[in-house]
Parts: structure tokens; C-alpha cells; sequence
């Protein structure tokens, strides 16, 4: 006669101590820093304290433009596949126009917190609606991502204005 199969719990029991794999691996501790030596013991600099940025309420608000110009920039690349298929197509210099457009709107995100950013983007977004000659779909993205613009424009507004009224939490409000 042979043997009974093992079963689960029999198998379990078989394996060595390698084949256990834990399930939950320890935290680490972090790492102590040594006891405080003197300045002249060690020989090195005393710290100097962490630069801390000053409060800009304006922040998040550039990273959501500079988002938009990307995801703007990657839109108006992919219209060049749907340029090339729809109507007679676009020649090379539609294709070069588009990918000029794109360029342009990467580039405008290096300059979002700068004085001259809006006019700069306003005149992207005219630019790309007037794209509609090379191709209607880009033109409709123009006015697509002017409509997103206005938006953004009117939350600036908006949050410039609740700032100065006092009416938004500042840096603070969340410790007390």
C-alpha cells in the first residue's frame, strides 16, 4: 500500500526555514544621530539652519496652469495623426506648425510665475484656434482648452479676491 498524500498542514511542516517567507516584514528604526559632540571636538561647522520657503498662496494655483499647458501640449501632438487622416491631410508644414505649437506651450510653463505668463498663454490659445485653417479638430481644441482658460481665469480671480478680503485660511489657521 502507498503512502497518504500529505496534506496542507503536513506540507507546511516540511518545509525548511528558508522556504518561510515572513509575512509582515520589522519596521526599521530609524537611524539615531550620534550624541552631540562639541563643535571643537568634531571639527566641523555648526548647522546652519533650514531655509524655509516663504508662503506663496499663488502656488498650487501655477502648478494647475502649467499642468494644463502639458496636457494642452500633448492634445495638440496628438492631433497631428488626426490632421493627417482627415480632409486632404496636412503637408509637412502643418505638421511643423503643430509640433511648434507644442513646443510653445511647453516652453510657456517655464515662465507661469512670471508677470508676462498670461498674455503669453492668451496668445497660444489664439494661436491654436487660428490652427483651425490647418485643421478644424485642433481648432475645436483651441477653443476647448480657451473654455478651461476662462475657468482658470475666473478661479484666479476669485481666489485674489477672497485673499484680499480676508476670507481664506492663511499659512497659520491650521495650528490654532
Amino acid at each position: 500500500m502507498s503512502e497518504p498524500t500529505p496534506g496542507p498542514d503536513r506540507i507546511a511542516d516540511q518545509r525548511t526555514p528558508s522556504d518561510h517567507q515572513p509575512e509582515h516584514q520589522p519596521e526599521r528604526e530609524p537611524e539615531r544621530e550620534p550624541e552631540h559632540q562639541s563643535d571643537h571636538q568634531s571639527g566641523a561647522e555648526p548647522a546652519a539652519p533650514r531655509a524655509t520657503r516663504p508662503y506663496d498662496p499663488e502656488r498650487g494655483l501655477r502648478g494647475v496652469m502649467s499642468a494644463t499647458l502639458v496636457l494642452e501640449a500633448i492634445t495638440v501632438l496628438l492631433a497631428i495623426p488626426v490632421a493627417a487622416n482627415t480632409g486632404g491631410g496636412v503637408g509637412p508644414v502643418g505638421v511643423t506648425i503643430i509640433c511648434v505649437l507644442a513646443v510653445l506651450l511647453i516652453g510657456a510653463c517655464a515662465i507661469v510665475s512670471r508677470p508676462c505668463a498670461l498674455p503669453v498663454i492668451l496668445s497660444l490659445q489664439v494661436l491654436m484656434i487660428a490652427c483651425w485653417v490647418i485643421t478644424p479638430p485642433l481648432g475645436m481644441m483651441g477653443i476647448v482648452f480657451g473654455l478651461v482658460w476662462a475657468s482658470i481665469l475666473w478661479f484666479r480671480g476669485e481666489f485674489r479676491r477672497r485673499l484680499a478680503a480676508g476670507t481664506l485660511p492663511g499659512p497659520n489657521s491650521a495650528q490654532q
